[in-house]
């Protein structure tokens, strides 16, 4: 039998072992590559579930790490804010709206919608004086559902309350910090800080139109421009600048039905300020033979060299004290420009925002600090609070002032905390103010009264309403331009009521023009009449 040949069994075993660590690397590699595969799919997963949260996120808040994030129209739902105990009471959103591409100059603004039925409710925006004050005072301090308790601090942070008498009951409304430099408002360049009547008229106009492009839900709701004391110069202006887009097409086909200004600085030297003599004799602060003097001189309403002679007459009937008086000076030195120097002689010691309130030590500039060239803008910072600048606490000032509110406004505003909550964008507002007055603006519309003639026979309405102790823009200066529209009265001067008091006075002309006092209102009058404002407004 023939021999079978001997296998290599070294070989084979050679074999074995590259075959077992083939198979071992090939086993270890689909193990790593199950894992990578698993890694991966991981990974992707992670993703998927990430992305549209991280995309809802991006679309719902603005971002507040930098002052050159995205142009687009930035908002954020706000639920809670520090100071106010629980979750706010009413919506509130908060965004910027950018009204100039090329300074990158971007409005800030405060929206709430109405506490009553937001898709039915008109939609109105509000603008703050100054010009420089921030919306957030028209919010806090007169028309909105936030206010300050003077009294107590937590932890010397301020702390906020609801305030039941604020307009978003009945209406939808849109706080503007107006114009750039004003509150959180802001620009990317120095020129975009450059600012002017007109140009807020524009930026406004703009405004609105992105705004209604972002919120389209709203634009067949009724829709309303609204502000106070300074704002009655722009108001009617972008009343009229709204009108014209949605008759030539080039505006928002918005449902615009009019315009409301309250306490409104309207034509400053030809109306608003000489009604401040025949005011100051109407409420018993200077004497018959003083306005006797001014009447023999100078018409009430009339602006000229007459009038600057009347200064002397009231002079003659000045006694001795009052001659030798600094005010005495400091009155011939800006006659020229002022009608009357009685408000430095006879009301000096007197708040001029509400002339029964007390004259608190912040509330108003010394009479020194007021130009040659003084404009109804710098006579205005009456209203400004000085407390910043003297670097005072909250506990130093006198809780029966209204500069303590005023103030816990700047210390609440330029919290960080506060900030991340509003969504402000970081690095763009150092030091938030109230009223900003060192803000670069022009003056250069002198009249809004052409404005309000042009918009009321139009077929708008408009609704002029001032508190009838307020001396900074007297109630009988804005009757005197009102009755220079020539307007037919449809409904005489009489009474109007809240809880079966008088309330006011009102009288309706042609054209849906409305005129009403308010009672114990000073400048602006919701700050102290809200509960009567309030209702003026709603039935209005």
């Amino acid at each position: 039998m023939a021999r079978q040949p001997r296998k290599d069994t070294t070989k084979h075993a050679r074999e074995g072992e590259t075959t077992v660590r083939i198979f071992t690397m090939t086993t270890r590699r689909r193990r790593r590559d199950d894992r990578r595969s698993a890694l991966v799919a991981s990974v992707c997963l992670f993703l998927i579930v990430l992305l549209p949260s991280a995309a809802s996120l991006s679309s719902s808040s603005s971002s507040s790490s930098s002052s050159f994030s995205s142009p687009q129209q930035q908002s954020k739902i706000i639920t809670h804010l520090p100071g106010f105990d629980g979750p706010l009471p009413f919506q509130l959103q908060t965004g910027y709206v950018e009204v100039d591409e090329s300074n990158g100059v971007r409005l800030f603004y405060y929206f709430i919608r109405s506490e009553r039925d937001p898709a039915q409710d008109p939609v109105m925006i509000w603008l703050t004086g100054g010009p420089g004050c921030s919306a957030f005072s028209g919010l806090v301090y007169e028309i909105g559902p936030l206010s300050f308790d003077r009294r107590t601090d937590v932890n010397g942070f301020p702390k906020l309350l609801y305030k039941p008498d604020s307009w978003t009951k009945v209406s939808n409304i849109i706080f503007i910090d107006s114009p750039v430099g004003t509150g959180f408002s802001y620009s990317k360049t120095e020129q975009g800080y450059k600012s002017s009547d007109t140009q807020v008229v524009t930026q406004i106009v703009i405004f609105i139109r992105k705004w209604f492009d972002e919120h389209p839900e709203f634009l067949s709701n009724p829709f309303y421009v609204a502000g106070d004391s300074y704002c009655g110069i722009t108001v009617p202006g972008i009343t009229l600048g709204i009108a014209k887009g949605i008759e030539d097409g080039s505006g928002s086909a918005l449902s615009l039905k009019g315009y409301l200004v309250g306490n409104p600085v309207t034509a400053y030297w030809y109306y608003d300020n000489p009604a401040k003599i025949p005011f100051a004799h109407g409420k018993g602060l200077i004497s018959d033979e003083m306005y006797q003097a001014y009447k023999e001189s100078c018409s009430a309403w009339e602006f000229s060299q007459e009038c600057t002679e009347s200064h002397a007459a009231i002079d003659e009937v000045s006694n001795s004290f009052a001659k030798r008086s600094f005010a005495f000076h400091f009155c011939h030195l800006v006659s020229q420009y002022q009608p009357s120097c009685i408000f430095v002689k006879c009301v000096k010691d007197i708040c001029p925002n509400h002339i029964l309130e007390p004259l608190c030590a912040f509330a108003s500039p010394r009479p020194c600090n007021l130009k040659l060239n003084s404009s109804a803008r710098e006579m205005l910072q009456l209203q400004e609070d000085y407390t910043a600048r003297a670097g005072l606490q909250l506990s130093e000032i006198s809780t029966e002032c209204r500069t303590a509110e005023y103030a816990m406004s700047m210390t609440w505003a330029n919290n960080d905390t506060v900030r991340e909550a509003l969504g402000i964008h970081k690095g763009t507002v150092p030091s938030w103010l109230r009223c900003n007055f060192d803000i670069r603006y022009t003056n250069d519309i002198f009249s809004s009264v052409e404005h309000h003639l042009d918009v009321t026979t139009r077929g708008y309405r408009s609704l002029i309403y001032s508190g009838d102790h307020d001396m900074i823009v007297p109630s009988i200066g804005t009757q005197a331009w009102i009755k220079s529209l020539n307007f037919s009265v449809v409904d005489e001067w009489r009474p109007w009521y809240v809880d079966a008091q008088v309330a006011g006075y009102t009288r309706s002309y042609s054209n849906n023009l409305t005129f009403a006092t308010v009672k114990g209102g000073g400048h602006t009058a919701p700050e102290y009449m809200p509960k009567q404002c309030l209702a003026m407004f709603g039935r209005w």
